[in-house]
């Protein structure tokens, strides 16, 4: 099946974007591995878990991870070379240069062993053959305190693109013009019509092909997703996907209660670590201090509102001048102790949308 999965990506490239589409660093600001050691360990990283593992990295993820981190070490992986070589080139047009890239298989335990104080694993573990495998590899490749970013298909929320998807197998489509044609003649109103016409990634042929055709899919109901975790050793730290509830244990109920009234429409997205806890709020004897991100984006004044693009399932708060001119005093770290209660308050909002970060003294 490895062999299945290689040839689908060397043939469709996924995610095609233009190689000149950009991102702005202030939206990448949930990738910064020093913000996110800091909101689930209370620390900066050490210095054996400064490295990063993007595994089935694709054809674009370098890219952002790098904004993210430029004084981080990066190592993409991914089977598909065709992939790495449209990541690298993005990458490099982008001025980012702290990727190595690296063809493979995650599953290779000799590949990259680590460790790595954080690895990313977005929407590659539901195409694999033993999803379980998978995530204990990436688990055995983590620092002490390491954290691993997961996104899997939901049960629910692929519901109609699975009924389409064993549909086109049936029929015997598998290529990308033959399930144009075939929905070109179907009904405007058909079941087939509709899904394909109101799937995200149905603007590009990879797209297409990655969602309807591709040859390994599983997908996932909560208990099978809490299940895939304690397996490997792990436990949620934080749900990223929209509507998520900060604390992980709540945002398991809400998600058992919309998957038993067939109302969960949305894929998982998580924070993974191997040790729970993390920093929920402001500590009496902590220290704040500004995401390297955010500092990077307030480093210019603006005069119009800045608007950062929510990566957490929370909305963010607008950084005005008011909230800029605060958030500016955390560019060094300040001791929460010395906070007023409404500025405890705002701090509070902040770090929940991870802006600040709490450091144990």
């Amino acid at each position: 099946m490895t062999d299945n999965v290689r040839h689908h990506y060397e043939h469709h490239v996924y995610p095609h974007y233009g190689l000149l589409a950009s991102v702005r660093r202030c939206d990448t600001y949930a990738l910064n591995l020093s913000a996110l050691w800091g909101a689930f360990n209370g620390c900066l990283p050490p210095s054996e878990a400064r490295r990063m593992l993007l595994a089935g990295c694709g054809s674009f993820s370098p890219y952002p991870t790098a904004l993210a981190n430029p004084e981080r070490e990066i190592v993409a992986l991914d089977l598909s070379r065709r992939s790495l070589q449209r990541a690298r080139l993005h990458a490099r047009l982008h001025g980012c240069r702290n990727i190595r890239y690296r063809a493979g298989d995650l599953l290779d335990s000799f590949i990259e062993p680590g460790p790595f104080g954080f690895i990313d694993c977005f929407g590659v573990l539901h195409h694999l053959t033993d999803p379980r495998a998978g995530l204990r590899s990436l688990a055995a490749r983590l620092a002490p305190g390491g954290i691993v970013r997961i996104m899997v298909y939901s049960r629910g929320a692929r519901r109609e693109i699975e009924a389409a998807r064993r549909a086109l197998g049936l029929a015997g489509v598998k290529d990308v013009d033959a399930l144009r044609r075939l929905v070109r003649r179907a009904p405007a109103e058909s079941r087939l019509a509709t899904v394909v016409r109101e799937a995200a990634d149905a603007v590009s042929p990879a797209g297409l092909a990655d969602a309807f055709l591709h040859p390994r899919v599983c997908t996932f109901r909560v208990d099978d997703l809490v299940a895939l975790v304690d397996d490997a050793g792990l436990t949620p730290l934080r749900f990223a996907h929209a509507g998520a509830l900060p604390n992980p244990t709540e945002e398991l109920a809400r998600l058992r209660v919309l998957e038993r009234e067939e109302a969960l429409d949305h894929n998982f997205l998580l924070y993974l670590g191997k040790k729970g806890g993390g920093t929920t709020g402001p500590v009496e004897d902590g220290l704040l201090v500004l995401n390297p991100v955010i500092a990077a984006a307030l480093a210019t004044p603006r005069i119009r509102p800045l608007m950062v693009a929510p990566r957490l399932g929370c909305p963010n708060p607008t950084l005005d001048r008011a909230a800029r001119r605060f958030l500016r005093r955390f560019r060094e770290p300040v001791p929460i102790a010395s906070l007023t209660g409404p500025e405890l308050a705002l701090a509070g909002e902040f770090v929940r949308t991870l802006f600040l970060l709490v450091l144990n003294p």
